[in-house]
């Protein structure tokens, strides 16, 4: 299970959710981070896809995956797009999962990070839509964006 963050504002850029996404989106709604993984394999991919892209099988399963992983890298946004021009500052990251698989969020908080620092993923529950973003492990229940 991975924490559930109430935010109560409309997501500025609601994600697209689409039939082979949609199982994803309904477990982060429940607090639990799946993605795809090759049924022949076990390698996992993410996004979630509804082919693995390492076989171009069609033969994929969900898994779940533990929320934790290393931040691999990160920057603050001063110059936004349209849709999160309110938001500037804020940061992305890049982290890497404990399951082996890298993803890019935002990153959440305005606590002072470094590369190889501990994160977890967190449910985002907007007034609309989910999302998910990064926080380093232990900063609480709140994700503030860096202002």
């Amino acid at each position: 299970m991975i924490p559930i963050v109430d935010i109560p504002a409309r997501h500025p850029y609601p994600p697209r959710i689409t039939e082979a996404t949609e199982p994803f989106w309904t477990a982060l709604r429940e607090g639990r981070l799946i993605t795809t993984a090759s049924i022949a394999t076990g390698r996992p991919t993410f996004p979630p896809k509804p082919i693995d892209p390492h076989t171009w099988d069609r033969q994929v399963t969900w898994i779940d995956l533990s929320g934790l992983g290393t931040l691999y890298s990160f920057t603050t946004i001063h110059a936004a797009p349209t849709a999160f021009v309110d938001e500037v500052p804020y940061r992305v990251c890049v982290v890497d999962l404990d399951e082996g698989l890298r993803l890019a969020t935002r990153l959440w908080g305005d606590t002072e990070v470094r590369p190889d620092d501990r994160v977890e993923i967190v449910a985002l529950r907007y007034t609309d839509r989910m999302s998910f973003g990064a926080r380093p492990v232990g900063t609480g229940d709140r994700p503030t964006p860096a202002r």
